[in-house]
């Protein structure tokens, strides 16, 4: 278990350079995974001093992206892409999150078939709380074409 708390989040996740938002990975097990960030003003919707609560479904996905990726590398399986179906149960009671604070994601498995993914997430910080449903959809690396 330890092995991937020490991974660079990179190792786990499709994705590149700036586009990874989040930092490391907390805790997981095998139905969650809890990552930590610090909210970056080079982020795709930074603006001032603030990020949108709305760019915390984008945390809340990689950090789901992250529970593929550990049980991907556990399996001795490549990364395989992932895609945000939907966010429904979208509340937060804060309207931005401010640059530079700490926020801990954790995504919790609800559901899953084959392909499809339910996950209860929520992000926390300091005078942070935001929740969500998230679906997802994991396609077979076969069945996408580069």
């Amino acid at each position: 278990m330890s092995d991937f708390l020490r991974m660079d989040v990179a190792e786990l996740l499709p994705h590149t350079g700036k586009m990874i938002w989040l930092d490391k990975v907390l805790a997981w097990d095998e139905d969650s995974v809890t990552a930590e960030l610090t909210v970056r003003g080079d982020a795709l919707f930074g603006g001032g001093n603030v990020v949108p609560a709305w760019a915390g479904i984008e945390y809340m996905a990689q950090t789901i992206g992250l529970y593929a990726g550990i049980h991907a590398k556990r399996a001795g399986e490549p990364i395989r892409l992932g895609f945000l179906l939907g966010a429904r149960r979208f509340e937060s009671n804060a309207p931005s999150f401010t640059i530079g604070s700490t926020l801990t994601v954790r995504a919790e498995k609800v559901m899953q078939d084959e392909s499809l993914l339910v996950f209860s997430c929520l992000i926390t910080g300091e005078n942070v709380k935001v929740s969500a449903a998230l679906n997802v959809y994991q396609a077979a690396n076969d069945t996408i074409k580069e």
